[in-house]
This record gives C-alpha cells, sequence and structure tokens, in this order.
C-alpha cells in the first residue's frame, strides 16, 4: 500500500466525516481551518479506525495536531499492521 493511497483514504473519511468538499481536506490543513472540533475528531478518528482496520490509542490521538500528523500516524500504524501479523491472543 503507498503512503498515497494512505493519505488519499486519510482526506476522504475526514472530508466525508465532516460533510465538507474533499478538495477541501488538504494534507497541510489544520484542525481549526477545517473547523474540527474535540467531537469531529472522535468520529474522524472512529471512521479511520473503521476504514484501516486498524486501532488507534487514545492517548496517541490526543497528540495529534493537524492532518499531516494524523497521516503519518496512520501510515505507521498500517505498515506496522502489515508487518506482523496479530497473535491469536490479541
Amino acid at each position: 500500500m503507498t503512503d498515497d493511497t494512505i493519505q488519499d483514504r486519510v482526506l476522504k473519511v475526514i472530508a466525508t466525516t465532516k460533510r465538507i468538499p474533499l478538495a477541501d481536506v488538504r494534507p497541510d490543513s489544520s484542525f481549526e481551518s477545517l473547523e474540527i472540533d474535540s467531537l469531529d475528531r472522535l468520529n474522524i478518528l472512529f471512521g479511520l479506525e473503521s476504514e484501516f482496520d486498524i486501532e488507534i490509542n487514545d492517548d496517541d490521538a490526543k497528540e495529534i495536531q493537524n492532518i499531516h500528523e494524523m497521516i503519518e500516524g496512520i501510515t505507521q500504524l498500517v505498515q506496522a499492521n502489515t508487518k506482523t501479523p496479530s497473535s491469536p491472543g490479541e
């Protein structure tokens, strides 16, 4: 999976969740510029977990300050998820 694909999917989840045009959501956008509040962020995180079949740590999520950081974090989680198979105990 390429970074562009992950980035495109993250941007699409944000646009869909926030109900704003995809063209308005860019990797360099801030949460403030997109008027994303804490409830929106929570809904976006749920959408991203569903889209990528990953689990996002709440503490890590709180550290994210902009769209670029969100894309980077999702990319790392997806890459880690594809490299290490889940053990039966998880």
